[in-house]
């Protein structure tokens, strides 16, 4: 089977969608850029180690590969640009960057959602990737009213801000691509946190107004009940409604459609069938800080006689002003057709409430991706075989054989042999692998070291076999050549 080939992948969206598809069984590759504190490898490694806990399980990893798509190429070497094009027939682009207001035209947002799809596309030209899924935005719509289409996109409509002038414009330029075959479109509304744990790794839109109002209650002494007291005034009337939906929603929704083809050549809205009244979401900023007071204002009024306060209140909250004007109603015909099993969780009273108290209690802080290292490094045992390349100077055809390592510090590859002799690996599970063997990061360790025997690990259920069961032997001949391997490179090392 071949990869996904997705980006923004370390984003709130993308977390879900790794997981998601992984545990549909798509095999996912991605793209992402080092930080400051960590590699690539450990910022992904960071992510799977998280589901790995939420889950109670250990998961197979993605194949990482180091970029970063507002450079040409997506940033990447010839040998991974040569990966892409040998092992994936999907791109995933849902890297984007959520600025609403630029400072000019090669700054954020259009250098990632323009520049950065125009990469994208390109890389899909070289690579010949004809199956694409663009996660583009329903405020696509911008200032628009009444009922939108799924089929509408550019009918002249103003738009608020750059974000949403930027979102139109990628999405002009994908579907007016003429290297893809088939376009699969998925517009999300406003998303928010997990509708069951309230876990978010971002904080915009709906978050940043409840963080406005609590670092303004900070200036503030409560009273004896707890509540502070004090005047926040919304340039709002009250009626407005906003689109929220659950990023565990969205990402089930995309996966279900990502994994069924028939669903593919659309567009669709990935919008509540209620949306949240703003009066709700005030009352809700009330309950969750104690926050009393609120004014509405009427939508477009100026606001005038503000206190010191309030013009910081007001301050804090303008970059989204425009987030607060009222919805126009988001036609879902094409994704409750296509998903009628998976109806959007209602947001009510009770699901905001859960998202402010997680946001509170981490104090609006995204997780860090640490360089943990993990207790066994499969890709650090099998490096001077994946440096080796895919040479046989024998001229013999090698043959494939998957290794799958769930777990922290495991991974996919494809073992070659010519001959019965390991002669290099290449990252992820090739669809020439006429097997696959399949173990957790400890199994792999103690079958390396010598401690497990591989008949065992089969007995035990430690060791799973994809596809030809006759060719189980060939584990036995690989074992020896990949400890080898191993003990070398920690030689090496030492």
């Amino acid at each position: 089977m071949n990869y996904v080939f997705l980006t923004g992948a370390t984003g709130l969206l993308g977390r879900y969608l790794i997981k998601d598809l992984t545990l549909a069984g798509i095999p996912v590759a991605v793209l992402v850029r080092p930080s400051r504190r960590a590699t690539a490898q450990h910022r992904v490694e960071n992510v799977m180690c998280f589901w790995d806990k939420e889950l109670g399980r250990s998961l197979p990893r993605p194949v990482v590969l180091e970029g970063d798509i507002t450079e040409p190429d997506l940033g990447l070497d010839a040998r991974s640009t040569r990966w892409v094009a040998e092992n994936c027939d999907t791109m995933l682009h849902n890297a984007a960057s959520l600025t609403f207001l630029s400072t000019g035209p090669n700054s954020e947002p259009w250098r990632s959602n323009l520049s950065g799809t125009r990469h994208v596309l390109e890389l899909c030209r070289n690579a010949r990737i004809r199956n694409f899924h663009h996660v583009s935005t329903a405020y696509v719509a911008g200032l628009r009213s009444g009922r939108i289409l799924e089929t509408d996109l550019d009918v002249g409509q103003k738009l608020s801000n750059d974000y949403e002038q930027s979102k139109l414009q990628a999405e002009k330029i994908v579907r007016a691509a003429d290297c893809i075959e088939t376009l699969t479109v998925h517009r999300p509304a406003i998303i928010i946190g997990d509708s069951q744990t309230g876990y978010t790794s971002t904080y915009h839109g709906f978050y940043a107004l409840l963080q406005a109002i609590a670092t303004l209650a900070q200036q503030f002494t409560a009273d004896p009940t707890g509540h502070f007291a004090v005047e926040g005034h919304f340039g709002v009337s009250g009626r407005e409604t906003k689109n929220l939906v659950p990023v565990d929603w969205v990402s089930a929704v995309m996966s279900h459609i990502i994994t069924h083809p028939e669903h593919h050549g659309k567009t669709y809205h990935l919008t509540p069938m209620h949306p949240v009244p703003s009066r709700l979401l005030a009352d809700i900023f009330e309950e969750a800080i104690g926050f009393y007071g609120v004014k509405f204002e009427g939508a477009g009024q100026p606001l005038s006689g503000l206190t010191e306060y309030e013009q910081l209140f007001c301050e804090l909250i303008s970059v989204y002003n425009s987030y607060w004007k009222d919805d126009p109603t988001f036609d879902c015909t094409n994704t409750r057709n296509a998903a009628p099993h998976l109806p959007c969780p209602h947001i009510d009273r009770q699901l905001l409430l859960r998202m402010c108290e997680y946001a509170m209690r981490v104090k609006f802080t995204s997780p860090r991706a640490k360089a943990v290292e993990p207790a066994f490094d499969v890709a650090a045992s099998l490096e001077q075989l994946v440096e080796t390349g895919s040479d046989n100077s024998a001229g013999v055809s090698p043959q494939a054989v998957g290794l799958r390592v769930t777990g922290h510090g495991g991974g996919d590859w494809t073992i070659l042999l010519a001959n019965g002799e390991v002669v290099s690996a290449d990252l992820g599970i090739s669809s020439r692998a006429s097997i696959t063997f399949e173990c957790e990061v400890d199994t792999y360790a103690a079958l390396v070291a010598g401690s497990l025997q591989a008949d065992r690990a089969f007995a035990e259920g430690k060791l799973q076999i994809a596809g030809n069961s006759q060719l189980r032997s060939l584990l036995g001949r690989m074992i020896p050549q990949l400890s080898e391997a191993h003990q070398s490179r920690a030689m090496a090392s030492n």
